[in-house]
């Protein structure tokens, strides 16, 4: 806000991947100096704010001057015009007493302030001085006086005591206590100011006498009433200049003149009521500030994806062993690439940057399906991450029967679904010739193959999970990226999976185009269809659903992808517990689950598919009495016919 420009803050927030935005803008005309013998240091501390939203044309040049990104910063006009004026609550004290005492007139002296240096105006004591010379003529006279500082309000009863001005102080007003008039209010207590402007029918501005730069009069023009100031007003300069150009405020030189300028108004109904209505239209003509600070960090808010940023001592070993990451990476795409091979059929790779869960199973099971829809017969290409096999290569039938240990979860669920065959081997070129050979597949989906160059792809579909997009912005291992983002510009669709759980699709979007302008962009969600019995095989309905208390295990690249899951279910797990992914739970692991949720109130175990493929031939006895659902999800993409058509574009 305004001038806080805190270096380490600006720089600390930008390594979180935040955007950073100054709002209503200034810089005093005290201060531009000083800040220009420094302007080397300010062009630095404001480099990487992405917007500055200047009070003023004049405030803009004035950071200009400091060496701000000229494209950075515009004119937004002044936050205190969006000042909602809203009158005392019901059953105000202050209001009461006014009722009591009835006066004809009522003086607010606002924010007034001490001398600012030896020789200037104490403004508590022209106020006071002031207020006698009007009494003479006004014996109905409420004079409200509210110092700025709370430091000054012993002071402040001191000096209308000594001047001879009865008062009562507003932190001790009783329910039944009034005021002689004429006579003072002391309004010893913060927050109700800006409220009984409503009851003024003359507001002094305090900090415009003394030299202190002036305060906020556009609280008393927003309720219409005539405001009487002093010279100073320089951290207001804008309004002032403003206000003096439409009449809309009576200006003083000296304490002298208060008193004059105070009676004018009080003794000239028409003459208030029109400086009051020019007050408001100069205030209501510069509305909107906060409208388009509010557009600004929205604006902010769709372009900025939070990254993790570590500290500086792990950031320099962590940033070597990156740098030898990223240096390996580069090297086995050359090679890959050197020895790459195409199939005879097209290709298409579903993959992503960053190590975990995407969502990459989901999205070939949905392809499949959407492409034998559209008359293809796809096979499904997969590695077979930590299966245990003699056979190097497995052509596997749709709905084969297998095991997951032989052919590895992610396949099991491929051959599960009975959607298309499924091959499975490191070496994706020999068993897509495998698949090719014995299946009479038109095309094959690659899954989690956006890194394996020795295959020709004649498309690659990168998933962005929002949950977690980009790895933290780090290679690893300083975050979860496979490698850095500038890979990006290979992807032929991008994909931003579970969308519906983070509000940050449009940053990644915006993010997405830093590196790739062309690729279409699509966005998906989990879709929960039944939760399945894992011993009978018997799906279930969502709700009601066939357990009441569960606790939860999952093993997954990205288990919070799950929770949320859950949470949008409405599923509460009474206990939780994560393993890595790809874990192949033993009897042990088992029996200890099942105790420990049995010992927090649970039913039954709720996991996920992946993890029941994964599950040991013993689990029944492990964990009765308790039975295990898994959730029967799938992926659905918005905008899904165009999304077809794209992939279907691509293949020819």
């Amino acid at each position: 806000m305004e001038t806080e420009i805190w270096p380490n803050l600006i720089r600390e927030a930008r390594r979180t991947g935040a955007g950073v935005t100054i709002v209503n803008g200034r810089i005093s005309d005290r201060a531009l100096p000083r800040y220009l013998r420094f302007r080397w240091f300010f062009r630095a501390a404001l480099a990487p704010v992405d917007s500055i939203l200047a009070q003023t044309e004049a405030m803009r040049q004035r950071f200009l001057a400091l060496g701000a990104r000229p494209e950075s910063v515009r004119v937004a006009g002044n936050l205190k015009y969006d000042f909602v004026a809203r009158p005392p609550e019901p059953g105000s004290p202050v209001l009461s007493l006014i009722e009591r005492a009835r006066p004809e007139e009522v003086w607010i002296a606002a924010s007034t302030t001490a001398p600012a240096e030896p020789g200037d105006v104490d403004e508590d004591d022209a106020v006071a001085a002031a207020f006698v010379e009007l009494a003479r003529r006004h014996p109905r006279l409420l004079l409200i006086l509210a110092p700025r500082k709370p430091e000054r309000f012993p002071e402040a009863a001191g000096k209308l005591a000594a001047a001879g001005v009865a008062s009562l102080r507003r932190s001790t007003l009783g329910p039944a206590d009034t005021l002689p008039l004429p006579g003072a209010l002391l309004l010893d207590t913060i927050g109700e100011l800006s409220g009984l402007f409503s009851v003024a029918d003359v507001v002094f501005m305090g900090g415009t006498l003394a030299r202190r730069g002036g305060h906020n009069i556009l609280e008393p023009a927003l309720f219409a009433k005539p405001v009487v100031a002093g010279p100073h007003m320089e951290n207001f300069q804008a309004i002032a200049d403003e206000f003096r150009a439409a009449g809309a405020y009576v200006e003083i030189g000296a304490p002298a003149e208060l008193a004059p300028a105070v009676g004018r108004l009080l003794e000239d109904a028409a003459a208030a009521r029109e400086t009051g209505r020019r007050a408001l239209g100069c205030a209501e003509a510069r509305r909107g500030a906060g409208a388009r600070a509010l557009a600004e960090v929205r604006q902010l808010h769709s372009r900025s994806v939070p990254w993790y940023r570590p500290s500086m001592p792990w950031l320099a070993v962590g940033g070597l062993l990156a740098g030898l990451w990223k240096w390996g990476g580069r090297r086995r795409r050359e090679r890959g690439l050197a020895r790459q091979r195409k199939l005879e059929v097209p290709v298409v790779g579903v993959g992503n940057l960053t190590m975990g869960g995407t969502g990459k199973t989901p999205c070939v099971l949905l392809l499949a399906e959407l492409l034998k829809k559209n008359g293809r017969k796809p096979g499904i290409l997969t590695r077979g991450y930590a299966r245990s096999s003699p056979q190097r290569r497995l052509a596997l039938a749709p709905g084969a029967k297998v095991s997951a240990e032989h052919s590895g979860d992610e396949p099991q669920i491929f051959v599960r679904s009975g959607l298309a065959p499924v091959g499975v081997g490191g070496d994706r070129f020999e068993v897509g010739r495998l698949l090719c050979r014995e299946f009479d597949v038109d095309m094959l989906l690659l899954d989690d193959g956006f890194q394996h160059a020795r295959l020709a792809r004649d498309l690659d579909i990168v998933l962005i999970d929002a949950l977690e997009p980009f790895g933290r912005g780090g290679v690893f291992p300083l975050g979860r990226l496979r490698e850095p983002l500038a890979a990006l510009a290979r992807a032929g669709v991008v994909l931003i999976t579970r969308s519906g759980f983070s509000d940050l699709a449009a940053a990644i979007e915006s993010e997405t185009r830093r590196w790739n302008p062309e690729a279409p962009i699509f966005r998906a969600d989990v879709q929960p269809l039944a939760w399945v019995d894992h011993s009978s095989g018997v799906e279930h309905p969502l709700n009601p659903r066939p357990f009441e208390r569960a606790g939860v295990f999952c093993g997954l690249g990205n288990p919070l992808a799950f929770r949320r899951t859950l949470e949008h279910m409405g599923v509460e797990p009474l206990d939780w517990v994560e393993f890595e992914d790809h874990h192949s739970y033993r009897p042990r692991e088992l029996r200890h689950l099942a105790h420990q949720f049995l010992a927090h109130g649970a039913t039954a175990l709720v996991t996920t598919e992946k993890d029941a493929v994964n599950l040991c031939e013993s689990w029944p006895e492990m964990v009765a009495p308790m039975p295990i659902y898994w959730l029967k999800a799938a992926m659905r993409i918005d905008r899904e016919d165009e999304f077809v058509r794209e992939v279907l574009r691509r293949l020819g």
